[in-house]
């Protein structure tokens, strides 16, 4: 996409934004039920991990600002078996996020109509209502992602206001009927304590589970190609600060307002109640009209998120490849219409049960976070001399990397069937993708055990040499990395012919012939049988052109071609590559 048409600071906020901010719609509600007044203090607390990993991200996405989030770390500095099980527990996160959102807005929607067409039921029309929300959006995205993000600012500026409005409804309704709610409420926080077995026990509990309230927060990463550059980091603050300020706030006002004991009956729809003990009808109506906009941007964003993120993920070979077609308007509608398909399934299959969902969702995207956070740790080990904009203090990822990692534990032990709702998804998706990169090998196993069927063996034996004689490209500038390079790129990928490029140089050693030596040392060792193996030189200076015309020339894709470290002596950054993969 090209410079002009990247989207700007608050347009990317607004798509992030409405997924991560929709949490102020019910997650105080689940803090007060685990944590009673102690809410507020949990809720910041949880911003606090937010600001730790808001470092977390930036170094990372800044140094590699690709779409993919956790996955495109990953896949650069680990393996790429690692990094496809981010990618896929990511898809997962956004399924659920998806259908969740989708769900809840369509209750909040037909709570508000409830109450001015008391005669209809409304209950038998949610999950068709779910399934035209999600067709819609749909829609939207593959019809251009400008056109999408204009909608996505609209909903974020709308959720925005009503939030605004809500607090300051809920301070003049605290200054004028006292604190008399939040003492009875002070009271009834000592039973939930003993309940818990003591108050560490409750706050952990009680911040496992709101961390629920973060999620979305890794949206961004996963659309950085679309932004402008520079954008991606303010985004990150942005989602920050919204998080500090605005759920704290609500999880006090709520506290003011309603009795801890009445909570649980309402927690769906808790800022609506609420709303109406504050203002009627009126300030009800608002919440639920505004509930019903920012959950379906949270729908708009899971699409928007999945569509980079499995674009990225099929050009590395780890999903099936016919999805990443694009249109004429730089979207990828297969992407969209399988998203989309899947999305209805898990919805028809669970009858629109939020519980069986929730466990996906919370499992999958602090999963995510952690590994996002992980993935920092091992580009650290292993890219040392990658050019970073940014580098985050070392404590600050181990503290967010803790902070989501008991989250899961909390999460376990609450529930202990999240685990099994997670993994009836997970498995299934996860065989998908390893076969795809162990292909190769799956396939020279079959051919093995068809010999006696002559037309299936065949069939295997040319899809098997379809698969090897597919081409990588890999710019050396060092000759001693040459085992690892090749020891990459056996483990993780299935073409064997690789073309080692090396560029014009100061230094006056013949890096052609030594590689050629090298190549010849490794034949007769025996080594990288299946690899065929070329040396090609450019007699131009390494950079952003000569990978630009390389990929043109050759008529490949960049993330064909493979690259060491950017360092801080280069004159370019990584995102004037193109997309190229980082091995060594």
């Amino acid at each position: 996409m090209k410079s002009e048409k990247r989207l700007g600071q608050i347009v990317s906020t607004a798509i992030s934004g409405n997924d991560i901010l929709s949490s102020a719609l019910y997650v105080s509600g689940i803090a007060i039920i685990f944590a009673g007044i102690y809410a507020p203090l949990v809720l910041l607390f949880i911003g606090i991990v937010l600001f730790f990993y808001r470092t977390v991200y930036r170094e990372v996405v800044e140094a590699l600002p690709v779409n993919g989030g956790a996955y495109n770390a990953l896949l650069n500095g680990t393996s790429k078996t690692i990094a496809a099980t981010a990618g896929v527990m990511t898809i997962l996160s956004y399924t659920a996020t998806a259908v969740i959102s989708a769900a809840t807005a369509v209750e909040y929607l037909f709570l508000f109509l409830g109450n001015y067409f008391p005669k209809i039921h409304f209950g038998s029309y949610v999950i068709p209502t779910v399934i035209v929300i999600l067709l819609l959006f749909s829609i939207l995205v593959i019809t251009g992602l400008r056109d999408s993000a204009k909608v996505a600012l609209g909903i974020f500026g709308f959720h925005i206001v009503t939030l605004v409005v809500f607090l300051a409804v809920g301070i003049f309704f605290i200054a004028t009927h006292g604190f008399g709610t939040l003492q009875v409420n002070a009271h009834q926080t000592g039973a939930l304590i003993t309940l818990h077995g003591g108050l560490p026990e409750t706050l952990f509990l009680a911040f496992s589970a709101s961390l629920l309230g973060v999620s979305g927060f890794e949206s961004s990463a996963n659309f950085v190609e679309e932004q402008k550059k520079g954008v991606f980091k303010h985004t990150l603050r942005n989602m920050t600060i919204g998080i500090i300020i605005f759920n704290p706030a609500i999880a006090f006002v709520v506290l003011n307002v309603l009795h801890i004991s009445f909570i649980p009956s309402v927690q769906d729809s808790v800022l609506a109640v609420t709303a109406l003990r504050m203002g009627g009808l009126l300030l009800t109506a608002l919440i639920s009209i505004d509930a019903f906009f920012v959950l379906c941007g949270a729908v708009l964003t899971s699409f928007i998120g999945v569509s980079g993120l499995v674009n990225r993920m099929t050009l590395d070979e780890c999903l099936p490849h016919f999805l990443a077609k694009e249109n004429s308007k730089n979207a990828h509608p297969r992407i969209i219409i399988t998203f989309f398909l899947l999305c209805t399934s898990i919805l028809i299959m669970t009858k629109a049960d939020l519980l069986s969902l929730a466990g996906v969702y919370t499992i999958s995207f602090l999963s995510v976070m952690s590994l996002f956070a992980f993935g920092n740790l091992i580009l650290r080990q292993t890219r040392r001399d990658l050019k970073r904009p940014y580098k985050a203090p070392f404590l600050f990822v181990i503290f967010a990397f803790a902070a989501t990692a008991s989250g899961i534990i909390g999460n376990i032990l609450i529930d202990q069937r999240n685990v099994v709702y997670f993994l009836t998804y997970f498995i299934p998706a996860s065989l998908l993708v390893i076969s795809l990169i162990y292909k190769r090998d799956i396939i020279y196993s079959m051919t093995k055990f068809t010999k006696h069927i002559p037309p299936v063996h065949d069939i295997l034996l040319r899809k098997y040499n379809e698969v090897i004689n597919r081409n990588y490209y890999v710019f050396i500038n060092h000759v001693d990395k040459l085992y690892e390079i090749l020891a990459y790129i056996n483990r993780n990928e299935s073409g064997g012919n690789i073309t080692l490029i090396h560029c014009k140089e100061e230094r006056k050693e013949n890096t052609g012939e030594i590689l050629k030596g090298l190549i010849q040392s490794l034949n007769t060792a025996g080594a990288f049988k299946t690899f065929n193996i070329k040396v090609k030189y450019i007699d131009e200076v390494f950079g952003p052109e000569v990978i630009n015309n390389f990929a043109l020339t050759h008529h490949i894709m960049h993330n064909r071609i493979f690259i060491g470290s950017i360092h801080d002596f280069h004159k370019f950054d990584y995102d004037e590559l193109g997309g190229v993969r980082i091995i060594t």
